[in-house]
């Protein structure tokens, strides 16, 4: 796969109808304006046309427009960087299984993430019963990003997942040249690859920046879209140290720029010309409201799809008020959860989860809470703390951060009373005694860890931060069974449970009707919940 999924709606731009018109309006008033001032100054030899637009309410008009500020312009900097961008393709052949000439083709496109899914997990020779029709195997699938060069000898960056599996990389510079290029080395963890381009040399290349991109700074985003090559658009820094799922680290940089499949792996410049950041993922706007529109809508009855979501698309979708929800999906499978827990500084007074209870009703207004976006996992968490150990839930303290790094810098300086968040996210402090986690949502200890479970101190509170897959609406029970046991087949696998250790997640496979009903009652309690502190209105 050359690109993760983008669940978000592609976004393209176009003009407001509102800005047309008003153009139009304008123009048409000052055709009219001339009209009338010709036929109401041509009497007079006295007056001079001109005199027109000298009026003390024309004046006033030419100081506002006078005010408006020329729109800032990126071309001396784009025609300095954009030499530096390439274009990358990758070739992944797919293997031909043994004794597989009798075998059925798959419904799905050769070496489409799907048709690669079945045929590692699938069934002894591959695909599952149902999926076989003709020779298959050995298709070329072919995938597009983005990278840059950093040194004139031709070493570029992209995305891993740009060439993870590659057979062969061939690279594009702007100038419309093709080299053949080797991975030199990846990094999953950072979704980072370098390569090494060969057979040329001299490359203009970039030079990475050394400075911590603020709020709000200009951000410049080269790649290749589509495979359109050389394109660019222009953004903002929005928010930095995102946790947005997609491994250990949390430190991603928000850009709110037009950044599309294919720009995987291409540059983020600042208005210096430096790099800031590398494009490497498309995060679906309104949690994933927008995606799921999509899902439910565009691939009804096709059971060649599924799409991954978890705990966070719940309170979106119910915050948004969003007409296509998770009831119109077919559940498969829950996947993965992250156990929660509450942590307070190492020096703070509260030692137990029973004291945090005790300081919450006594005046909940005083404790702060500190987690990830507002309807998340953290913030449904500090409801349920709050409701649990009977306080008004609607009045809790929860402050909001864009990062993991940011709330553990306002907890570690005292800034507010208790953060939470997956335990992944201060395990580290934990063992060097910087926090004191005070307890675990989960419903027994964690085998290893030395932290104790809020149900064992007497408060019943079990959340996790849970990933799934559904299918589309629609799919006959054959189809769901095929993709059923597939996942089930999957999360049974040596390579599923390296790939559980890599990442750092918890196994929480549960298929099939169980999932399903999990899921509706996950979906009631989270918008109970929602309500409950004013996020959902009734």
């Amino acid at each position: 796969m050359t690109d993760r999924p983008d669940l978000s709606s592609l976004p393209s731009y176009k003009a407001p109808k509102r800005s047309l018109l008003s153009a139009r309006k304008l123009a048409l008033m000052a055709s009219v304006v001339a009209g009338l001032g010709a036929a109401t100054y041509g009497f007079s030899p006295t007056h001079n046309p001109a005199d027109l637009f000298t009026t003390p309410a024309h004046a006033q008009v030419n100081n506002e427009v006078k005010k408006v500020q020329q729109p800032v312009g990126f071309a001396d900097i784009v025609e300095r960087v954009k030499p530096s961008v390439i274009s990358v393709k990758v070739n992944i052949r797919e293997k031909v299984a043994k004794d597989d000439s009798n075998n059925d083709d798959s419904p799905f496109q050769p070496g489409s993430p799907m048709e690669r899914f079945f045929r590692r997990f699938g069934g002894p020779d591959g695909l599952p019963p149902g999926l076989r029709g003709g020779p298959r195997g050995g298709g070329v699938v072919t995938g597009q990003g983005s990278g840059f060069f950093i040194s004139a000898d031709g070493y570029a960056v992209t995305n891993n997942h740009v060439v993870d599996g590659a057979d062969k990389v061939e690279v594009t510079t702007d100038d419309g040249k093709t080299f053949s290029a080797k991975v030199i080395g990846t990094d999953p963890r950072t979704d980072l690859a370098l390569i090494k381009v060969e057979g040329g040399s001299n490359f203009q290349f970039a030079k990475l920046s050394d400075t911590k991109p603020r709020i709000g700074d200009w951000v410049l985003a080269v790649g290749n879209p589509f495979g359109l090559g050389g394109t660019v658009t222009a953004g903002i820094v929005s928010a930095s140290g995102r946790d947005i799922g997609n491994g250990p680290y949390d430190d991603f940089i928000q850009i709110d720029a037009p950044v599309n499949k294919g720009n995987s792996g291409g540059p983020a410049f600042d208005v210096s010309g430096e790099v800031m950041g590398v494009n490497t993922a498309i995060y679906s706007p309104s949690g994933g409201s927008v995606g799921i529109a999509q899902f439910v809508n565009g691939a009804k009855g096709d059971g060649s799809q599924m799409m991954v979501n978890g705990f966070v698309m719940v309170g979106a979708l119910a915050m948004n008020k969003s007409p296509v929800t998770l009831d119109q999906v077919t559940p498969i499978a829950r996947l993965t959860e992250e156990i929660q827990v509450i942590v307070v500084p190492a020096n703070s007074p509260l030692k137990t989860a029973q004291d945090l209870a005790a300081a919450v009703k006594a005046d909940i207004a005083k404790v702060t809470f500190a987690g990830g976006s507002a309807g998340g996992v953290d913030h449904v968490m500090a409801a349920l703390f709050a409701g649990t150990v009977g306080a008004d839930a609607k009045k809790i303290n929860y402050i909001p951060f864009s990062g993991g790094g940011e709330s553990l810098a306002a907890i570690l300086g005292g800034k507010v009373t208790a953060g939470i968040s997956g335990l992944s996210e201060y395990e580290g402090q934990i063992k060097a005694g910087k926090l004191r986690a005070l307890g675990l949502t989960s419903a027994q200890r964690l085998p290893g860890v030395d932290i104790p479970t809020f149900k064992e101190q007497g408060i019943d509170l079990v959340l996790a931060n849970w990933r799934s897959v559904v299918a589309p609406p629609g799919i006959s029970p054959e189809q769901r069974k095929v993709l059923s046991d597939a996942v089930e087949k999957m999360v049974k696998s040596d390579a599923w449970k390296e790939i559980l250790k890599q990442k750092g997640w918890d196994d929480a496979y549960l298929g099939g009707d169980a999932f399903a009903d999990f899921l509706k009652t996950e979906i009631a309690r989270v918008t109970e919940v929602l309500k409950s502190v004013g996020l959902v209105k009734s």
